[in-house]
């Protein structure tokens, strides 16, 4: 997702073109691991397991059962080509991500050699400038600069090194910079030459978004606070604040502030709208490291310092091996056999990223700031903020709902109180305050997974109010939410009108300028809401929203065999070419007309049937070109640039609209299709700086990568249906929480599996013919293993209708 915005699109690197052709070839056995992958005595883990400068891990084999699986982690990968990660510390959903912002509009981009500061606040794949808060900076000598573009330190790459929970990097400067984080806090060590001008700059500021009004004080000789109000995400939003305290291990020789410029020696304390910070020195010559906590609280400052007093004062180097150990053990969620190292180390960093957010908004004291900006207090649940809905509700939602339930559950609930509090659901949410980027309905399919995931016990009747409010109802117009911006027009005539220039009443995209994406969202989330209401025994309103969820039948125009968007006279508006993208959000009619998970059997009788459907969905993928090869149709027909999300007529994996179309093919009587479009799809996740497709969004595309890897994917987002296709792993072992799976855990199994060897000839659930191409969370709970039996060529498998995913009622 990237709304309004576009910028270079620079070439893939065509390195690993071949990573899955080739890495699926020669599934082996397992290496032994190079070293142990412990902290050594220094708080660094072994450089041999860190990912270097150039993005590639520089250890020799992969890891075994036994191994580090932190050592196969590159943050690197997806910080060039706009990928937009960060390679920074953070811990597992951690309030904190302290990573080097170079002058890249998210934060950090590989191409660039200038770093501005280190900051604690960064979500990961963003599409436009977020977060960037309290930029800090080492340097030496006098200080003459307070624009962080103007005193911003050169490095190389060479320098960099990054694992889960810990970041290096050597300045020209001579200093050398270390970052590490626990959940509140983010902890930097400096290294300094010996001189008596060693210094520490605390950029209030500026950031990676508008900056209303900073204020920063030196409290003693070891301690300073900020307090930043900010506002903006594409476009301009209602602000938020964010509060700063920062510990050093040991006092200062001298300090001072500046404003607007002006530089002051012994100031303690500067205010304004912008353009603050302050300075702390430091004598270096015979001690030449600095250590530096900051803890962060969305509350107040004393939230703050009590985050400080519960999670500080450890030292770095015991920060950084908790932070590496916490990483361990998420990543162990998952273990493959089978592949390559190249394999290993793509998909390991995916399901690291798919672990970064939503993140903790709560303090240690329990206390968070809710949308209506007062303070509540939780109680049996952690409190989570920053959702990306649009995004996450397709493959990030349901990959944390199986391997991390009870982060789910509190995600889940987080959202419910942010109805609770402020009055309605969210949309696109960061930190205390709504967004409203993005279109249609993304909360609806949010909840209604986790309720059918089994997350929402004790909160159903709850959950299912605020979604029917949400459902059938617009915000009022004091509410800073959007909603459902067109309900009304579609709960009338069954179809958002495409509304061309219609003025914004509030900041954010409107669903009328995207009438007919916004449509199919709607109609998509009312099959969700309405199977829930089925299962609480709310008849009336389960027949009511199962209804709408036909409403995707309303902009099909019979003209074109597409759908197409309509004005609010009910007339066909806009080009009826079906590759241009008037009235559709990030995408074309080509691309949207997939998206209907509800009832793929009805979306394929309106264009023709099976066989129409198998011809549109091949010249979609452009199959045949597929088929002589995988890794260059993906790079040159698919994927056109970072940003080409508009006016074509081909599969788009780097944006949110596509994620599920490849799987289509388990609803047209061809299944091995869906595993060549997703073995394909898959080249273009490499262990380079530029592997990601596209932007991250908060862990979407990893957890696609994830997910599609494994073989089980969300087919119909918003109910607990998987759809199944060739795992690219010997098999897979998922470690699942025995509160919601009773057997602890669920084996993938695809002996053999490769590039030629990759087809399904047979299935079998716990030695029972499967011959189905989909799964369901009941079938998760009761079951332990999953067994794929493969070929070389296409076979039956799946190919009856009933073995199709079913219609949502």
């Amino acid at each position: 997702m990237h709304p309004h915005r576009r910028r270079r699109g620079a070439g893939v690197a065509l390195a690993a073109l071949a990573l899955f052709a080739g890495a699926l070839a020669a599934p082996g056995a397992e290496a032994a691991p190079a070293h142990d992958g412990q902290a050594s005595h220094d708080g660094q883990a072994s450089h041999d397991g860190q990912a270097s400068h150039d993005g590639q891990a520089s250890h020799d084999g992969q890891a075994s059962r036994d191994g580090q699986l932190t050592d196969l982690v590159d943050p690197f990968i997806g910080t060039e080509n706009e990928g937009n990660t960060y390679p920074g510390a953070s811990v597992p959903f951690g309030m904190v991500q302290l990573s080097p912002d170079t002058g890249h509009n998210t934060g950090y981009d590989h191409a660039q050699d200038h770093i501005r500061g280190f900051s604690g606040i960064h979500l990961s794949g963003v599409g436009c400038g977020l977060g960037g808060d309290l930029p800090t900076l080492p340097t030496t000598g006098d200080i003459t600069e307070t624009d962080y573009a103007r005193y911003a330190a050169k490095f190389r790459h060479d320098t960099e090194r990054a694992s889960p929970g810990y970041y290096k990097v050597g300045l020209d400067s001579g200093i050398t910079a270390e970052l590490t984080a626990t959940t509140r806090t983010g902890v930097q060590r400096y290294t300094f030459p010996a001189t008596d001008k060693a210094n520490v700059l605390l950029n209030a500021g500026q950031s990676l978004h508008r900056t209303i009004s900073t204020t920063v004080e030196v409290l003693d000789a070891r301690t300073v606070r900020t307090a930043i109000t900010g506002s903006g995400f594409c476009q301009d939003t209602k602000p938020y604040t964010v509060h700063t305290v920062t510990r050093f291990d040991r006092p200062f020789t001298a300090f001072g502030t500046w404003k607007d410029g002006r530089v002051s020696t012994g100031t303690t304390r500067s205010s304004g709208t912008a353009g603050n910070g302050a300075w702390l020195r430091f004598d270096t010559t015979k001690d030449h490291t600095v250590e530096a906590t900051t803890a962060l609280s969305y509350v107040d400052a004393a939230g703050a310092a009590g985050n400080l007093r519960a999670e500080g004062g450890r030292g770095f180097d015991r920060v950084a091996g908790a932070a590496r150990a916490a990483w361990e053990r998420r990543l162990r969620s998952v273990r493959t056999q089978g592949g390559s190292d190249t394999l290993w180390r793509t998909f390991y960093s995916s399901l690291y990223r798919s672990f970064l957010a939503p993140n903790i908004g709560s303090d240690t004291d329990g206390r968070y700031t809710g949308w209506d900006q007062r303070i509540h207090r939780t109680s049996g649940f952690d409190y989570y903020q920053n959702w990306s809905l649009w995004d996450t509700y397709r493959t990030q939602t349901q990959l944390l709902s199986l391997l991390a339930p009870r982060e789910a559950r509190d995600m889940a609930i987080s959202v419910l109180k942010i109805d609770e509090e402020s009055g309605w659901l969210p949309k696109w949410g960061y930190g205390t305050v709504e967004t409203n980027i993005m279109t249609g309905d993304p909360v609806t399919p949010f909840l209604t997974n986790a309720y059918a995931q089994g997350l929402l016990k004790g909160y159903e009747e709850e959950a299912y109010r605020a979604l029917r409010k949400n459902a059938d109802g617009a915000p009022p117009a004091d509410s800073p939410a959007v909603g459902r911006e067109a309900n009304s027009p579609y709960i009338k005539a069954g179809y958002a009108p495409y509304i061309k220039d219609r003025p914004h009443a509030k900041p954010g995209d409107s669903d009328f300028d995207h009438g007919a994406s916004a449509t199919l969202e709607y109609a998509l989330s009312d099959a969700m809401l309405g199977r829930m209401a089925r299962e609480l025994d709310h008849r009336e309103d389960a027949a009511r929203y199962t209804a709408r969820a036909q409403n995707y039948r309303k902009i099909f125009d019979p003209s074109t065999g597409f759908f197409r968007a309509r004005d609010a006279r009910g007339a066909f508006t806009g080009p009826a070419d079906p590759a241009q993208s008037e009235g559709f959000h990030e995408g074309t009619s080509w691309q949207y007309q997939w998206l209907v998970p509800q009832d793929l059997p009805g979306m394929i009788s309106l264009i023709g049937g099976q066989d129409a459907a198998n011809r549109r969905l091949d010249s979609f993928f452009a199959y045949d070109k597929l088929l002589g090869d995988p890794a260059k149709t993906a790079r040159e027909v698919w994927v056109n640039g970072p940003y080409s999300y508009y006016n074509a007529d081909k599969y788009n994996p780097q944006n949110e609209p596509d994620l599920i179309a490849p799987y289509t093919y388990l609803s047209t009587g061809q299944p091995w299709k869906t595993t060549d479009v997703v073995h394909a799809a898959l080249t273009l996740f490499t262990d380079a700086p530029t592997g990601m497709t596209g932007n991250d969004d908060l862990g979407t595309m990893s957890a696609w990568m994830v997910l599609s890897s494994i073989g089980i994917f969300p087919v119909q987002p918003g109910t607990d249906t998987w759809g199944l296709s060739t795992p690219v792993f010997d098999r897979v072992d998922l470690s699942l929480d025995r509160r919601y799976y009773p057997h602890g855990g669920f084996t993938v199994r695809a002996p053999g599996t490769s590039a030629t060897q990759r087809y399904v000839a047979s299935a079998r659930l716990d030695g029972r013919e499967q011959s189905r191409t989909y799964l369901t969370g009941a079938d998760l709970r009761a079951s332990r293993t999953l067994s794929f039996t493969v070929g070389a060529a296409p076979s039956a498998w799946g190919t009856a209708p009933s073995a199709a995913p079913p219609v949502v009622r």
